[in-house]
């Protein structure tokens, strides 16, 4: 079992930028690393406190094959200075990668909170 880390950011804290954004992220968090939604044990999904419009577990639930996947929403800390209307993501998986080999994905203005990331494909 891995950890598999995404996260995003939308411009406006509505139901469908919410789930639209969570899709995303998640979507490609599986293309890049070759899972499957059976091979996932759990998903956790966090929001900023300024994310009021929708779940964004209700989004990913709407993904073929996220009927049978356990999903759990909490909510971020309020940190001073913390990006704004971010939705974060942990997935652990059942997976033959190693931890290194494993591809995080961090899209929009959350691509900001891993620069060591950015252009390594992790």
């Amino acid at each position: 079992m891995r950890g598999l880390r995404g996260a995003t950011t939308v411009e406006e804290n509505t139901a469908q930028a919410i789930w639209a954004a969570t899709q995303e992220v998640v979507s490609e968090m599986l293309k890049r690393n070759n899972v499957k939604p059976e091979d996932i044990g759990a998903a956790i999904f966090s929001a900023t406190e300024d994310i009021t419009a929708a779940f964004p577990a209700s989004g990913a639930r709407k993904l073929p094959g996220f009927d049978a996947v356990p999903l759990f929403d909490a909510r971020q800390m309020n940190v001073e200075g913390a990006m704004e209307r971010c939705i974060r993501v942990l997935l652990l998986v059942d997976t033959d990668l190693k931890q290194r080999e494993i591809n995080h994905v961090f899209l929009g203005k959350a691509a900001s909170l891993r620069p060591d990331l950015t252009g390594t494909g992790r």
